[in-house]
Parts: structure tokens; sequence; C-alpha cells
């Protein structure tokens, strides 16, 4: 077993040496939750579910921690909720359960821990205490700063020149930083805004340091992966690093990972050019194991190109897996563990396309079993790829039969299919072939498509 993953740190593959077999840790970037995550927000929590899916696999599900936090504190949140007038607390709750439901559409597993930010306030505070100690911060008219020129190694991860640093980094000009490219730690707020009491008087945490905060109170100063999207790489895991390895004089993360950019048919997506969606509208037009189907088509590294035509595509494909297990539904599963084949492609820096072929394989596989064992083994096979992949995991009818997607509130219903194939069979029983072909019409106009065999009529959407 060698699982070799891209460090971005590094720039290249290596191959991954946990710190612990036993306790394999690994960071994700979660969601600011203010409002609907869009399907960028959704790629890095389908990738790191993945890797999540395949170190539970390799190294066994008690010894693999994963933790994705919640950021419930941020002047986005803080202008939401005074523009709208409502409650911070009513948001945050509001939109970090549309996430976990969302996600879960998706087949993305909860994660260990799931901490926010705002349940870390007294950790934040004595990270910042610490950087103070240690000469890496400086208090000024009340906010406290991270000193960037006080850590020579800062920049290694995004490799960038001084001055993109601080053209990346700088939000305003501000005349309390002693240098240009340092970055808020802490902050005040005024009497409309949230805040907690500090050595500094009340305020609330600058962004970077919430997750340099949760990552040590839950995992210690040094663990084995960090992830999240490229967009992430500068300022924010810049920051990360800087703040935690001065913070405790060791080091932070051995492997960073990033996923790719998101565009949509070949185009920034952006509200303004009308291509903008987000994943809690894309689960009503598709079946969320879709989504994660086409994700997976593409590596997680690349920029990934949202196509409507190509989700298509990934649903029949889909469909094809579970027409495969509909015609063994009578079979029992061989338990067997994840294919080689499966499992080779994603030790190769979670080569996701290349594990998806080797899936495919494995259904050809089944659609050619003959007799009863080897169907048996060929269906094990394929769910036990699926179970790693995250997909093929449902009942095949559930499936293939419903239910009727959001937006066709006039869709038929599974009640009212079985009495149309009913009447239908004894419309043919009588003779009445003209009624038995209406009926079939009916369906066919609804979507629904009949497949007549010998054991009778079996039917699925469209």
């Amino acid at each position: 077993m060698t699982l070799r993953l891209y460090n971005s740190l590094g720039r290249e593959k290596q191959t991954f040496t946990p710190i612990d077999p036993l306790d394999v840790r690994m960071y994700v970037c979660g969601p600011t939750v203010y409002d609907y995550a869009h399907i960028g927000n959704a790629r890095p929590a389908v990738v790191f579910d993945l890797l999540f899916r395949l170190l539970r696999e390799e190294y066994g599900q008690d010894h693999v921690r994963y933790l994705r936090n919640l950021t419930d504190i941020d002047d986005k949140i803080i202008q939401k909720s005074q523009t709208s007038g409502t409650p911070i607390s009513d948001i945050t709750t509001h939109f970090t359960a549309i996430y976990q439901q969302d996600m879960a559409a998706l087949n993305v597993l909860e994660p260990t821990v799931q901490p926010k930010a705002t349940d870390h306030i007294p950790d934040m505070i004595s990270m910042i205490e610490s950087l103070l100690a240690r000469d890496h911060a400086y208090v000024a008219e009340g906010h406290v700063l991270f000193s960037v020129p006080s850590m020579e190694t800062y920049g290694a991860l995004s490799r960038r020149d001084r001055e993109d640093m601080i053209a990346g980094a700088r939000v305003e000009i501000a005349p309390y930083k002693q240098d240009p490219a340092d970055f808020i730690l802490w902050k005040p707020s005024d009497a409309t805004q949230p805040g907690w009491e500090s050595p500094w008087g009340r305020g609330r945490p600058g962004w970077h340091i919430e997750c340099s905060a949760m990552s040590y109170k839950h995992f210690g100063p040094h663990f084995d992966i960090h992830g999240g999207g490229a967009d992430l790489t500068f300022p924010h895991h810049e920051n990360e690093i800087a703040q935690s390895c001065c913070a405790h004089n060791s080091p932070y993360v051995n492997y960073w990972m990033h996923n790719g950019y998101l565009i949509v048919e070949g185009e920034k997506m952006s509200k303004s050019l009308g291509n903008f969606f987000t994943v809690h509208d894309l689960l009503a037009d598709w079946p969320g194991e879709v989504l994660r189907f086409y994700m997976l088509g593409t590596h997680y590294r690349q920029p990934l190109n949202w196509q409507a035509a190509e989700v298509q595509k990934s649903r029949d494909a889909l469909e094809r897996v579970y027409l495969a297990l509909r015609d063994v539904a009578d079979i029992n599963a061989q338990p067997q563990k994840a294919p080689e084949s499966v499992l080779e492609a994603l030790r190769d820096d979670l080569n996701s396309p290349a594990a998806l072929a080797a899936f495919h394989e494995l259904v050809t596989q089944l659609n050619k079993a003959q007799s009863p064992e080897e169907k048996a083994q060929a269906k094990g096979q394929l769910r036990a790829a699926g179970a790693v992949l995250g997909i093929a995991q449902q009942d095949p009818l559930v499936w293939l039969q419903g239910p009727p997607k959001e937006n066709q509130e006039a869709a038929i219903t599974a009640a009212e299919i079985e009495k149309c194939l009913q009447d239908r069979q004894t419309a043919r029983k009588e003779k009445n072939f003209a009624e038995a072909d209406r009926l079939r019409d009916l369906l066919i106009s609804q979507g629904i498509l009949l497949e007549d065999g010998p054991n009778g009529t079996q039917w699925r959407r469209g």
C-alpha cells in the first residue's frame, strides 16, 4: 500500500506517511454559513470526503479523524444580519442545517468533528497571547496584528514575491500596520457588532486565526493533512502556517492539498452572468449522487468545467450502474474488500477519473456474470468499490423509480404509475390493445420508461 498525494508545499507528489498510523488527522476549511453553498463550495466537500473514505479504507475507520469547521462569525455574516434585520444566530443556524442537508445529499459523510468558530473564542485568544509573548504579534489601536517580517519563511506555501503578497492580502490601507503585509488576529467591535471580551478590549477574531485555533484544539500543533480550495492558498493558508508555527514553535501540517477552481460552461461563475448555481437549487433538478459522480469525473487538482450536458451523461452512467444492480436484486452480494483496481487509482493522488474507469469495468463484469456465484462476487465488488467512491449504495429501485423532481409538481407518483400498469395489464388480457397503448403512452409522456419482460413490466423514471 503506497498512497501518494500532491503536496502543495513541495509542489510534487509525495508518499503519504502519517505521523501516527493509529490516528491519521485531516483538517479541511469548511463553509461560512450565511448563504446557500454554491457548486464551487461543494467541490472540496466531495474531494476530501473521497480522501476521508480512502484513508478509512487504508488505515481503518477508527484510526482516521476528519475535521471540517464551520465559520459562524465573519464580516459577511454581520453584514447580512444588519441588512436583513435577522439575528446572526438565526442566520448561521439556518444555513448550517441547509449546508449539512445538501452535503448529505451528495453522499458526503459527516466529518468526525465539525467545530464552530464561536465555540473556540477562548482558544483563539490564548493563541494570540502566545504570539504576542513570542514577539510575532503586536497591539495597535485596539487591533492585534501578526508581524509578517517576524517569520523568515513566510510565503513558502504560495511562493509569492513580497509585492504580490501585499497586493493579495491587503483589504484596506491601515495606518496602524507596522508592515503592509501584516494581518489581523483580533479587531475591535462596536456596539452594533458581535464581540467578546479580551485583554485588548471587546472585539472579535480575524478569519485566519479561527482555523489555526480549532485545528490546535482538536489535533494539537502538528497533524497530517490540511485541505481546501486553491483560492485559499493565499492568504488564508499561508497565514495559518505563520500563526500556528510561531505560536507553538512547532511544524504545522505535513501535506497541503488544494482542489482546482470551478468554471461554468467555460466561464467564471458569477451572478451577473446568470451562471451562478447553488447546490440547493441543483438538487431540485438532479439526484445528489449524479452531482457527486460528475465531480469525480475530473481530477481534483484540475479546473472543473460545469456543463449541464455532461451532468446528464453522469446521470446516464449511474443509470447503467443501477440497472445492472437491479438485474441481480435477488442475488446476495458476496462481501468484498474494495477492488485493487479502484484503490490503486485513488492511491495515485486521488485519481478519481481512473477510479471511475475501473468502476465501470466492474459494472461490465457484473453484466457478463453467468452463474449465481459469479454474480454474487461481482455484485460484492461493485458495492465495495462504490462505498469508497461514495456512489451506488442505494436500493436500485429507489434510485430508478423516483422520487419525482421537486420542480415537477404535476409529475406522476409511484402509486399512480403502479395503478396505470395494473390497468394496462388488465387491458392487454382483455385484448383492449388501444387502451393498453394509451396507458403506455401516458406513462411515456410523464417520462416513465417501461420494460416488458417474462416476469412482468418494470418501470423507471427517464
